[in-house]
């Protein structure tokens, strides 16, 4: 079992920037590929961001391309979600989550966090 705890999130004007960090509290990651999901009301479950278990391969969703850096520290067991450039439609509960399989846009992950919410105001 891999706990998860996020943390970060909160409320941005648009165009601004938040940093969500997730940290496995005495339980090393660095077998897992990581990524991040988010979830706005009335809809379903979005991938955001993948990173493998290296940090040398990322993948993200083409909403946030461009925006969003996600990053990995393997010692520390966290891994990072930086997000810039916001927009309201990023607004959503914002999940890290850890996976065995390999680095994919898939939102099928084996280890959840409890979610952070991010808030972008117009």
């Amino acid at each position: 079992q891999v706990q998860l705890v996020e943390s970060g999130g909160g409320l941005a004007q648009a165009g601004g920037s938040l940093r969500l960090s997730c940290v496995a509290p005495g339980r090393t990651i660095s077998s897992y590929t990581m990524g991040w999901i988010r979830q706005a009301p009335g809809k379903e479950r979005e991938f955001v961001a993948a990173i493998n278990w290296s940090g040398a391969y990322t993948l993200y969703a083409d909403s946030v391309k461009g925006r969003f850096t996600i990053s990995r520290d393997n010692a520390k067991n966290t891994v990072s979600l930086q997000m810039n450039s916001l927009k309201p439609e990023d607004t959503a509960v914002y999940y890290c989550a850890a996976r065995l399989l390999g680095i994919s846009t898939s939102v099928n992950y084996n280890y959840w966090g409890q979610g952070t919410q991010v808030t972008v105001s117009s």
